[in-house]
């Protein structure tokens, strides 16, 4: 890996060390330059494989974004080049009805600094989520703006919340820390999500990044612009499109 390019894909310019302020730095400056999105799946129905030259050719070079098996795969990578310490977690998103999605429905990452007892959730390809690593300091807050995250502990993982606009928390995902072998163990996971018959990731396009005071969202027929915890939201149409995803995530199909 060119650490240098990789840096530069995410307009990323200070020292890196494996310790928390790099890891920090390295994780905001991730969600703000390369966007969670499936045009590779809708509308391009192109198949996404986990394979290293592969993804650097669409995340750096082109400039791409992905979704987790593919953003967090790349971030592990990079984390693990400059001396990091990185697990890879089996995480399992929870529904609308509260239940949880298959095993390796998400991809997240447990990383130390080299001799360190710390740990920290690093994840760069959840979407709409912390902008930068949560220590597992379970039920302790961590406030980013006007949201909030935290780990919950349990007998068998943890779950992380999300404190909302509202300030109604909603978990988002469960994880346990048994480490994982990638690409392996997420092949079929990866495979699941891209099938619009079993993941709502292969019926509809999506494009999410965040911004200094917010982010913005694009599916197939709208756009949503978050600024200081407000919202707006308006319908586009098929020949708007292009010129959106360029303007607001610099891509071109």
């Amino acid at each position: 890996m060119d650490i240098q390019t990789y840096l530069g894909r995410i307009r990323y310019d200070k020292p890196v060390q494996p310790n928390y302020e790099t890891l920090r730095r390295l994780q905001r400056a991730h969600m703000l330059s390369v966007p969670f999105e499936n045009l590779d799946i809708v509308p391009l129905r192109r198949p996404i494989q986990l394979k290293e030259g592969l993804l650097w050719d669409k995340i750096i070079v082109r400039k791409r974004g992905g979704f987790c098996y593919e953003l967090n795969g790349m971030f592990a990578w990079l984390l693990k080049q400059i001396g990091f310490d990185v697990i890879y977690l089996n995480g399992r998103v929870y529904r609308e009805d509260g239940s949880l999605g298959i095993d390796f429905d998400h991809l997240a990452l447990l990383v130390c600094a080299p001799g360190e007892s710390q740990r920290w959730l690093a994840d760069v390809g959840f979407g709409d989520s912390f902008l930068e690593p949560l220590k597992f300091e379970p039920n302790d807050d961590h406030v980013e703006s006007r949201r909030a995250y935290k780990l919950e502990q349990t007998d068998s993982g943890y779950t992380m919340w999300q404190r909302g606009f509202d300030g109604t928390w909603n978990h988002q995902y469960f994880f346990d820390l048994t480490p994982r072998k990638y690409p392996g163990d997420y092949l079929a996971s990866c495979s699941y999500h891209q099938n619009p018959k079993t993941s709502f990731f292969g019926q509809k396009s999506l494009i999410t990044i965040a911004t200094a005071d917010g982010r913005v969202t694009m599916e197939e027929n709208k756009i949503i612009v978050t600024k200081d915890g407000q919202k707006t939201e308006r319908p586009i149409n098929e020949k708007e499109y292009p010129g959106l995803l360029k303007k607001y995530f610099n891509i071109v199909l």
